[in-house]
């Protein structure tokens, strides 16, 4: 009978509230639950956050490794060479050590050497040659033939002996390895020595026909007594 009774009142109660209603109703709290449910519900991540990150390495401002596609440079060629020293002997007004400019040529050593003298025969010369550090020019003497002109930096001379030739001791081939000096002059300083006895000093070579104050100075350094 209770159960009987509550069923009577419901149905009572649904008559009286209508079916519409009670449909509307139920649909209402139907939305309103949906969209309490969305806005208190965790957002998805964006799709930014799934894409793989790139690690960026410190790099110092205006470096070349800052900038995309950079060039490397190399900076030993970044920068001009400096100037040079040659030698610059034989038949030239001043013979001794020049500094020159990066790309000088073998003419221009021997205009810093106060030009060529008047004997002198600078045509068996390249004076278009391009020099580098430690070349020796050596300017000959018209008559005069010169085995090696122009020596590169490094580069062993066949035609010339290695360290300082002993004068009173060498023989006409040792003599005719100097730059100037032929077999002529080579004759003249083993005959000159033999007459009239060994050289006391490098200066005293100047006993030797053919040889002067020019041809001296070129063989500073290349023979001893």
């Amino acid at each position: 009978e209770a159960t009987s009774a509550r069923s009577d009142r419901l149905r009572e109660w649904v008559e009286w509230f209508g079916i519409i209603r009670l449909v509307t109703s139920a649909i209402a709290v139907v939305v309103v639950c949906a969209g309490a449910w969305f806005l208190v519900r965790t957002p998805p991540p964006p799709t930014e956050a799934s894409l793989p990150m790139a690690v960026s390495t410190s790099v110092a401002p205006g470096s070349a490794s800052s900038l995309p596609n950079a060039p490397v440079v190399d900076p030993s060629t970044s920068l001009p060479p400096g100037p040079f020293a040659v030698h610059v002997a034989g038949a030239v007004a001043v013979p001794g050590v020049y500094e020159l400019e990066s790309g000088s040529r073998v003419d221009d050593a021997i205009r810093r050497a106060g030009g060529p003298t008047s004997e002198a025969d600078p045509g068996q010369l390249n004076l278009a040659s391009v020099l580098s550090d430690g070349d020796r020019i050596y300017v000959p003497e018209v008559g005069e033939e010169v085995p090696v002109t122009v020596a590169p930096a490094g580069t062993a001379l066949d035609s010339s002996p290695i360290g300082p030739v002993d004068v009173n001791r060498a023989d006409v081939a040792e003599l005719d390895r100097l730059p100037g000096v032929g077999p002529a002059t080579a004759a003249a300083i083993v005959t000159e020595r033999d007459l009239n006895g060994p050289f006391v000093s490098v200066d005293d070579l100047e006993r030797v026909p053919g040889i002067g104050p020019a041809k001296l100075a070129a063989l500073a350094g290349l023979v001893s007594t």
